[in-house]
């Protein structure tokens, strides 16, 4: 299954590497998509409009999760099914305010055992994502639970787990008619930056390894729900990397091709991918992960991935280490991008150059290549979705929004040292509580005063235009009646 040789995927990757051929394959991906003929009448229709997150990311009707309990029965959600590997996967967005409802029904529903965020809560000072489940804190039966009267659902806390760059965290799950509960396993990796690729394919394999050892992806449960901001970026190449990695296991690498993998799981959903980086990322992926594999085989010990667990060394610094990225840069919020789909029919090489680092550095002249959250096309642009939260909104409930970047573990009454680290994780908390409250109120405050100052332009243009109209046609009169007299005369 596994030889020592170079393999045709490692020299496929080595050839598109030395000439920089990752947008002209990216786009050879991109336009062979063009000709599916799937349509997106559901997510086009106009009750349905608001609960998109993005107005160009749209499920397709073949592949869409439909649910059964309520008056609606539409998310945006498509299970995306890979024969060939044995696996199934629900790809979805991250939840709006008016849609968390819906995304624990559909988990409910389709009886999956594990939610994979891929995203953070607020990235580069845009909410990405609503805080959709509870993280737990010092009031217990109010921080630790959330009830959905509107699907008959209650989403508890029970427990988690914190490593550097991702946290595991055990929910459980109710029907409050039945009473009925289950477990659900909520796998959130921190590290992966939006539009980007993580620093290297270590890191995220090890992640994978860990979900697949839990059990959440075998052919006995239900699909997992794997989620980015917009489900198709992120979400889009963790799902291409386990499939390749399973039909390498059981073919081999020889015997597989990443672009034909690709485009199979785009037949349920679109634009799954988005970037070049995000295209050669997987492929490094897959071609580490094929080598651990062989590793595995060879040696069961040295290919054993164990649970990077948070150890009592867990200070202060490594906590401080996951406050926002927008800490650090400039007070003044980005200017407003595209939609998020632009990526998918602006230049190849305009996406390479774009997407070719994940560290980006905006002018007021340069618009950032990020998208963000924007309304349903049904309302004007610059006037926000009335489904979707405001700054201020936002402000009122950032310490469930940004406290996703806090981890808890289980205290344990007998130690001290435990009891300081509770203590510190509280104070923590609430600093990075009180620092995004602050921020999300600047930006409300600049953009309630620009509103202002266009409000007032046209308040005072208006009647300067009205004038400046009547004196051009006054001057026009007199010019064409001194042209007729002189004439005359």
């Amino acid at each position: 299954m596994f030889t020592n040789s170079k393999s045709d995927v490692e020299i496929e990757f080595s050839e598109i590497d030395a000439n920089s051929s990752w947008p002209h394959l990216f786009q050879h991906i991109r336009s062979e998509c063009l000709n599916y003929e799937y349509t997106v009448s559901e997510a086009k229709k106009t009750h349905n409009k608001n609960l998109n997150r993005y107005r160009d990311v749209s499920p397709y009707d073949h592949s869409r999760v439909v649910l059964s309990k309520g008056s609606c029965d539409y998310i945006n959600a498509n299970l995306v099914t890979m024969e060939r590997a044995h696996r199934r996967y629900i790809l979805t967005q991250g939840p709006l305010p008016n849609t968390i409802g819906h995304f624990w029904l559909m988990v409910w529903e389709q009886n999956c055992k594990a939610v994979l965020m891929l995203n953070k809560i607020v990235e580069k000072k845009q909410v990405k994502c609503h805080q959709y489940w509870p993280m737990g804190g010092p009031i217990a039966g109010v921080d630790d639970v959330l009830v959905l009267n509107d699907v008959g659902l209650k989403v508890q806390y029970i427990s988690s787990t914190a490593a550097s760059y991702y946290t595991v965290t055990v929910l459980r799950l109710t029907e409050l008619e039945s009473g009925n509960s289950r477990e659900i396993l909520h796998f959130h990796y921190t590290t992966w930056p939006d539009f980007g690729v993580p620093q290297s394919p270590t890191a995220f394999l090890d992640f994978l390894m860990v979900v697949r050892k839990s059990g959440v992806l075998d052919q006995n449960v239900g699909p997992p729900v794997v989620h980015c901001s917009a489900g198709i970026g992120r979400s889009g190449t963790f799902c291409l990397v386990d499939s390749c990695l399973v039909l390498i296991e059981e073919n081999g690498i020889e015997a597989l091709n990443v672009r034909e993998v690709l485009l199979e799981m785009r037949k349920y959903r679109m634009g799954l991918i988005q970037t070049p980086d995000q295209l050669r990322f997987s492929y490094l992926a897959i071609i580490e992960g094929a080598k651990k594999l062989r590793s595995s085989m060879n040696n069961s010990i040295s290919g054993s991935i164990e649970l990077d667990v948070i150890n009592t060394n867990y200070t202060k610094n490594a906590e401080a280490n996951n406050i926002l990225e927008e800490e650090d840069e400039s007070e003044e919020p980005p200017p407003l991008p595209p939609p998020r789909g632009e990526s998918l029919t602006r230049s190849v090489m305009s996406d390479f150059q774009n997407n070719s680092t994940d560290n980006h550095v905006y002018s007021s002249s340069q618009p950032p290549d990020k998208p963000l959250p924007v309304e349903p096309p049904s309302y004007q642009e610059g006037e926000a979705s009335p489904s979707l939260k405001s700054p201020n909104d936002c402000a009122a409930t950032s310490a469930d929004e940004s406290s996703h970047l806090i981890t808890s573990t289980p205290s344990s009454p007998e130690s001290s040292k435990e009891s300081d680290r509770t203590s510190l994780r509280q104070r923590v908390r609430k600093e990075r509580m009180d620092q995004l409250a602050a921020k999300l109120r600047e930006m409300k405050r600049k953009q309630e005063a620009a509103e202002g100052w266009q409000r007032m332009k046209r308040s005072l243009f208006k009647p300067l235009n009205i004038g400046i109209g009547v004196g051009v046609l006054l001057l026009g009169g007199g010019a064409l009646a001194y042209f007729y007299y002189s004439h005359k005369l």
